[in-house]
């Protein structure tokens, strides 16, 4: 395996020297933003050898993404230590250790949130559930290996840049919005929080729904703007009262505010979805405003979205190549992941951010 894995990677042209290491941003052990602005450090590692049924792939480009904070800060800790986040991976096959191989070198291919599991329908709350960039190493680097059966085709009418956040922040809104229980065209649906995720959900139910209004509370006045540029109904604050009320609510924030203003705001019988994959405790105690009669009576439901499946993004991809999804981009080089993580934290966000991860000496 290992000489046809080196040979597969010089057969490109490239010069051996400094082929056997790459570039990759490392985080060492779990802490605030807040205290540490730096939690990655810049360094060299060994490029990783792809396994039985994986294949390897040179990075292009990796979203960031809020659950890299959730890592980063401890909310999901990585299951080892150091980890190499990122998991809305874009690149180019290098080398294969798959039979059959579903990819050939040089196809392009993503990865997304989900790294293995089951593989069945249920894979996603599955006991085996691995994470990329959480219980394996991601794409904040110049290559990594996946399994075949993890990795997607990416449509061609999507830039390397545009495919990134379509790896988690699209899939799993696309799966968002799928759990919002007897949604139909003209319904009105809510948004909570507008960044990487929601942005896409908005362009996507207006898709899907092209009669129902689409509501967006957002703290920030830069996003709210720029959801009403993308087509929203109305925009609010997380607080503000909506024209009417909505048959369901995605919430996409960290917070615990927006969760309770989303019960206010549904119909009787509406569902909130929650799509995040921890809470930030800092304004946990909002949930003393929850009061039964006001909040959760008359049949309004929770559900929360856990992960994504493999169907999630097979399904999700053709889709959004249809549309087109346009996902609006801010992109930083791969030695810039720690000032995308802080602006992600700190600053208001329009659209997604991406990591240009290509190797320095490679187009």
């Amino acid at each position: 395996m290992r000489r046809h894995y080196w040979d597969a990677i010089l057969a490109r042209g490239d010069s051996l020297q400094g082929l056997l290491i790459m570039k990759a941003m490392l985080l060492h052990r779990t802490l605030s933003l807040k205290t540490n602005c730096e939690p990655l450090t810049l360094a060299d590692v060994p490029i990783p050898e792809p396994k039985a049924g994986e294949i390897l792939i040179e990075v292009s480009a990796c979203g960031v993404c809020h659950t890299d904070l959730d890592i980063i800060e401890g909310r999901t800790p990585p299951s080892f230590l150091p980890i190499i986040p990122g998991h809305q991976v874009v690149g180019r096959v290098v080398a294969s250790n798959a039979k059959p191989q579903k990819f050939k070198i040089g196809d392009r291919v993503g990865v997304g949130w989900i790294f293995s599991s089951t593989g069945d329908s249920s894979e996603n709350i599955a006991d085996t559930f691995k994470a990329t960039g959480r219980d394996a190493n991601g794409g904040y680097a110049e290559f990594m290996c996946v399994s075949e059966d993890y990795a997607y085709k990416i449509p061609d009418v999507f830039s390397d840049i545009e495919a990134a956040p379509l790896l988690c922040a699209g899939a799993v809104g696309y799966r968002a919005l799928k759990l919002v229980a007897n949604f139909k065209d003209g319904n009105a649906l809510g948004l909570m929080g507008f960044g990487g995720s929601n942005h896409l959900v908005l362009q996507l139910a207006r898709h899907l729904y092209p009669h129902s209004s689409i509501f967006v509370f957002a703290r920030d006045a830069t996003e709210r703007a720029f959801a009403l540029e993308l087509g929203a109904a109305w925009a609010g604050d997380v607080a503000e009262a909506p024209p009417q009320k909505l048959d369901a609510v995605i919430d996409t924030t960290p917070a615990w505010k927006p969760v309770v203003e989303a019960l206010t705001h549904l119909k009787p019988g509406g569902r909130l979805v929650i799509n995040a994959i921890r809470k930030q405790d800092s304004d946990k105690e909002y949930l003393l405003n929850l009061c039964y009669e006001k909040h959760l009576w008359m049949e309004k439901e929770i559900k929360s979205v856990a992960n994504v499946t493999h169907f999630d993004l097979e399904d999700f991809l053709p889709v959004a190549a249809q549309i087109p999804l346009k996902p609006h981009v801010q992109t930083y080089a791969l030695g810039e992941a720690n000032k995308a993580l802080v602006d992600l934290k700190c600053g208001s966000i329009r659209g997604a951010k991406v990591l240009r991860a290509c190797c320095p000496t490679r187009p």
